[in-house]
């Protein structure tokens, strides 16, 4: 077994926080892979602990504050580097093998660029990469195996994909929990808090994707995901409601077989697996009960998520659109938390800011960097008006 050279890019994030663990385990089960690079924003604190319990080389940093910060908190032969252009420092090393990057928002784009670029095995965490850069990312040409995707759907999708042939498959499912208001009325959203849509029925994530998945503009991120990871059709790619979130994804294949593949609310599965992939080591972090479990499937409904379907036209639609929906989901999310917004105004605002863009080619990072920058201020001025 060769030994593995990481970079983990987001490191103090929530998967940041879980690969550590799944990197402790690993250390302790003898896995050959070492920690060569971790990168974070501003928390400097978490980040230099990591570095020196892990042995890192390199850290990255948010800005030149925080790189001053921390270079009194490790040793002096790690290299420090800090911004964009330090997370692609980083990625690029020739001592990095696997890049995993967890980067939170459109920032892990440039990342993403540079370890493909750099002929990088990537693990891909920073969903962003693919909802609004994914013509770059194509562009690249990777080697479809070149990517490991850790989100548990793509995941999932990668694993049930492996020895099947593309002129097999009829269609891709990745399923739905519902979120936190699944079973509430649509007349009783108006009302909902900030508290309540944070209490996801079946997973622990950050704020963002847990207001994300109530609204399923997560799911309609993660069918342009797909779109882009697995060179399918947008017609062959479909979301199904399952509220135990036991099934990730589906793939149905020509002559009516479904494979499925099924798994515990636990991220740190599909981490293990691209930290080790094509390996598949035992001692899981969770295993899945199988006996008595109840697995209910249901087709999206039509009208329940108005913004579900917003962002998915605007991934069909491709240049800029997804960058300027991701863009302003991001301010209407935190307006929302922030309870200066109503809940059912997250859509009306996605709505509103995606009618007025006019969709320009994403053929460049930066073009994609100023539509991210046009999305955010039209949902600041929808904010605005909304209150």
């Amino acid at each position: 077994m060769n030994a593995r050279r990481l970079a983990l890019l987001g490191a103090t994030g929530s998967i940041g926080v879980q690969t550590l663990d799944v990197l402790r385990t690993l250390k302790a089960e003898g896995y050959p892979l070492s920690v060569t690079a971790l990168a974070a924003g501003t928390r400097v604190e978490p980040l230099a602990a990591a570095a020196r319990e892990l042995g890192a080389r390199a850290v990255g940093v948010g800005g030149p504050d925080e790189a001053r910060a921390i270079r009194t908190l490790l040793p002096g032969d790690v290299e420090v580097v800090h911004g964009p252009s330090g997370l692609e420092q980083l990625t690029r090393r020739d001592d990095v093998d696997l890049v995993l990057n967890a980067v939170v928002g459109a920032a892990g784009l440039r990342a993403t660029l540079a370890a493909l670029g750099a002929g990088k095995l990537l693990g891909l965490a920073n969903k962003e990469s693919l909802v609004v850069g994914g013509e770059l990312v194509r562009a690249l040409g990777p080697d479809p195996e070149a990517i490991i995707p850790v989100d548990s759907e793509h995941a999932a999708l990668f694993q049930l994909l492996q020895g099947v042939e593309r002129s097999e498959v009829e269609r891709l499912w990745i399923t739905a929990s519902g979120g936190a208001f699944r079973d509430l009325p649509p007349a009783a959203l108006a009302q909902v808090t900030a508290a309540q849509a944070l209490a996801h029925p079946t997973w622990q994530m950050g704020p963002r994707i847990t207001v994300d998945s109530a609204t399923l503009v997560n799911k309609a991120f993660e069918v342009i995901e797909a779109y882009h990871l697995f060179a399918e059709d947008w017609a062959k790619i479909d979301v199904l409601l399952h509220p135990q979130s036991i099934i990730h994804a589906l793939v149905e294949l020509v002559d009516g077989t479904v494979l499925a593949q099924l798994g515990p609310h636990d991220m740190r599965i599909p981490i293990r697996y691209a930290l080790t992939h094509p390996a598949r080591l035992g001692q899981p972090p969770a295993r899945l009960p199988l006996g008595g479990q109840s697995l209910d499937l249901a087709p999206m409904p039509p009208d329940r998520y108005p913004a579900f379907h917003t962002v998915l036209e605007a991934g069909t639609t491709g240049g800029t659109a997804p960058a300027v929906a991701n863009a302003a989901d991001e301010v209407l999310v935190a307006a929302f938390l922030e309870e200066r917004i109503s809940f059912p105004a997250i859509a009306e605002g996605l709505d509103d800011v995606l009618g007025r863009h006019r969709v320009q080619p994403a053929d460049r990072v930066e073009a994609v960097e100023a539509a991210d920058g046009w999305g955010r201020a039209e949902a600041r001025r929808f904010v605005e008006r909304a209150r």
